[in-house]
């Protein structure tokens, strides 16, 4: 019997006895340096994983120069695919001496057709493949059950119904009896909420009579959810909404309220109480205190295996929240409502998992009446630098005036990067097109969008311009197979990230898409006809993963690990095989994703 390391998927997701059949069918080749072991057109005999060794994959119908396609060291496995499609795409070779574990194609087949999620593993695509990395991530942390998988239905408290005409008094004592903090109103054919803290200023401050209908004090701009929903989720609204209550509906029917208290205490015992932190902080010490201790909210939510879109909602809508307050302890409530402090960059599209550097501006009404700004817009960057956020090497904070403007200044600085078409000024209209408000009077970025908007539609020519710093930076393929770049490792912003990011905000320039988040782009280009579902997905997943391998480097920067190499740098042999194969695919994809910016916006040109 063969002793091979089966540990790593597919091979995890055999039992016991696929593992011993596996152990007592395979065996060990040697193969010279240069030696081919399978080649383009030929049937597919063996599964191969490496146990030593390197082994290129090259696409025989591309020049020498741009053929390889792949990389494979030790751990990896190829040839399922050229089984299960009858023969191989692709040479493989081997660039130094190897030994290879063989499976016969009869023992591939016998437990393909055994083991239905081990057959499925070579089928899937990479969002399929991400989810046993992610699965594989939670192992050793707490359970995912007791948060990735917590769902609305099991947290949300029975709803507490009553007529509009009904009365302050009758709806005291109706709280009172069922020791409940919130009642839902029914007003025709739309509901509305009253909470203790409602009734008692009615009561008290507003000096109301107990007679009145309690319709005339409920809110009816309310936030809901499904049952089905997570749970997580629904603390992610509640920090974006700036409320603690979700009303969860079925269709038009209220089946029950869940509470920002419920929430938490829900999740008492991990680090989800950031979120409770800043909602209570009454001063910029506390705000600062809750702030640091979003590093371990990010370490908790990667180990439980969160999704990372769901970890990045999270995270967006608590450092939203965390300047908005700071904006509120800083600046004069008249002031606020004639200025909107916006977020850009990452940060805007809700990408930003780890506080990096500030990028953000501020808009100011036309009519403002505000001499001491620019004091105190400095003020405010060295206050946020306190919270945690330092300050852009490219001086794009609302400490610098060229970020700070009216409403027609904005106007006029868009119209000059739209014709200059300059590098500089390509890169500031990305950058106010990922703008998203957090604090202050959010009308004044409408008006600015809409003018950006207007004045880039059906510009085909600044579409070419803009698009054409997707391909910037080339793809990172062919440095998986350079040992002398391997130590140093690849840019996965550069060569992953950035693309991406880019590709889509151009795509959703062209059509005048207003979501700033890539993912939320990714959905109404799908909605508008312009990508397929199932490209669209693989885009995000990519992301997704760029964005996590990257977030690990950066985890493992804060905590003094490998803290001379730059974060954004990912060291290939020191991945898992399954990080190797998703990163290979993904690139793939990014490759791919390329190819089509080029065709539509005329980029070969």
């Amino acid at each position: 019997m063969v002793d091979v390391d089966l540990s790593q998927p597919p091979f995890s997701l055999l039992d016991d006895e696929g593992r011993d059949l596996v152990r007592r069918g395979v065996d060990l080749a040697y193969y010279d340096s240069d030696e081919v072991l399978l080649d383009a057109g030929q049937p597919g005999e063996y599964v191969y994983l490496i146990h030593k060794g390197e082994v290129a994959e090259l696409d025989t119908s591309e020049p020498s120069a741009t053929a390889r396609i792949g990389h494979y060291t030790a751990g990896d496995l190829f040839g399922a695919i050229s089984i299960l499609n009858g023969k191989s795409r692709y040479r493989f070779k081997a660039e130094q001496e190897c030994l290879c574990y063989l499976m016969p194609r009869d023992l591939f087949e016998r437990l393909c057709e055994r083991y239905p999620a081990f057959s499925e593993f070579f089928r899937q695509r990479l969002s399929d493949k991400t989810r046993l990395m992610t699965e594989r991530r939670a192992e050793g942390g707490v359970s995912m059950a007791g948060f990735m998988l917590a769902r609305i239905a099991e947290c949300m408290r029975p709803p507490l119904l009553v007529e509009a005409d009904t009365s302050i008094a009758t709806a005291v004592r109706t709280l009172s009896d069922s020791r409940a903090d919130s009642l839902l109103v029914c007003q025709a054919s739309r509901l509305g909420m009253v909470t203790k803290t409602d009734l008692l200023n009615a009561l008290v401050i507003d000096g109301r009579d107990q007679q009145d209908p309690v319709t005339e004090i409920a809110h009816f701009s309310l936030v809901s959810a499904r049952p089905d929903q997570y749970l997580f989720e629904a603390l992610v609204n509640m920090t974006r909404h700036e409320v603690a209550r979700v009303v969860v509906l079925e269709g038009s029917r209220a089946v029950g309220v869940v509470e920002l208290t419920d929430v938490l205490s829900y999740f008492s015992s991990r680090s989800y109480v950031v979120s409770l932190q800043v909602e209570q902080a009454d001063s910029l010490d506390e705000l600062a205190a809750a702030s640091a201790r979003t590093p371990e909210l990010v370490k908790a939510l990667m180990m439980q295996g969160v999704k990372l879109r769901f970890a990045m909602d999270l995270l967006a809508a608590l450092n939203g929240r965390i300047m908005n307050k700071a904006w509120g302890f800083k600046i004069d409530a008249s002031k606020q409502h004639q200025s909107c402090l916006m977020v850009m960059g990452s940060e805007g599209r809700g990408e930003q998992i780890l506080k990096t550097d500030q990028d953000n501006g501020l808009i100011l009404a036309d009519d403002a009446d505000w001499p001491d700004c620019n004091e105190e817009m400095s003020e405010f960057t060295e206050t946020l630098v306190a919270l945690g956020y330092p300050r852009c090497p490219g001086n794009i904070m609302v400490s610098n005036p060229e970020w700070v403007g009216r409403v027609k200044d904005w106007r006029k600085r868009i119209t000059r990067w739209i014709d200059r078409r300059d590098g500089e000024s390509l890169m500031k209209l990305a950058i106010i097109l990922d703008a998203h408000a957090v604090g202050g009077n959010t009308a004044l970025l409408d008006e600015v969008r809409d003018a950006l908007f207007k004045a880039c539609a059906g510009n085909e020519l600044l579409l070419t311009y803009f698009a054409r710093a997707a391909l910037q930076f080339s793809t990172p393929l062919s440095l998986f197979g350079s040992l002398k770049k391997l130590q140093h490792g690849i840019d996965i912003k550069k060569g992953g990230i950035f693309p991406i990011v880019h590709g889509v905000r151009t795509m959703a320039l062209e059509r005048g898409i207003r979501a700033t988040s890539t993912l939320e782009r990714l959905d109404a280009l799908v909605a508008d006809g312009r990508l397929e579902a199932s490209f669209a997905e693989d885009l995000g997943e990519a992301l997704s993963l760029f964005t996590e391998l990257r977030l690990k480097q950066q985890l493992e920067h804060l905590d003094g690990i490998n803290a001379e190499r730059d974060p954004n740098r990912v060291v290939v042999q020191q991945l898992s095989s399954l990080e190797r194969d998703l990163l290979r695919e993904a690139l793939h994809i990014v490759k791919d994703f390329k190819q089509r910016l080029t065709q539509r916006f005329h980029l070969e040109y």
